[in-house]
């Protein structure tokens, strides 16, 4: 089968997507948590530390997965290789 350009671009496009949530998980779950503890400010009652690797990390987890689901919905609609709902 030979890739048109269409097919080029939506590789493209989804491994910028992926490349930037990576970097995101990567910067939430190791960068901020490792630089948290520098922090002495109380957020929501705790340690900012302590928030961010027990429930911020995990927000930000969530929201990646939700924004990558719908983007790329909208990418395969947009480049036709969407999946029909039964």
């Amino acid at each position: 089968m030979q890739l048109t350009e269409r097919h080029h671009e939506y590789w493209r496009k989804n491994l910028r997507l992926t490349s930037v949530l990576l970097g995101i998980w990567f910067i939430v779950s190791f960068v901020m948590v490792y630089f948290a503890r520098d922090l002495s400010f109380s957020f929501f009652g705790w340690p900012f530390s302590f928030w961010m690797a027990a429930q911020g990390s995990l927000l930000v987890y969530m929201a990646i997965i939700w924004y990558y689901a719908r983007t790329m919905n909208r990418m395969d609609q947009e480049h036709g290789v969407a999946e029909l709902e039964a």
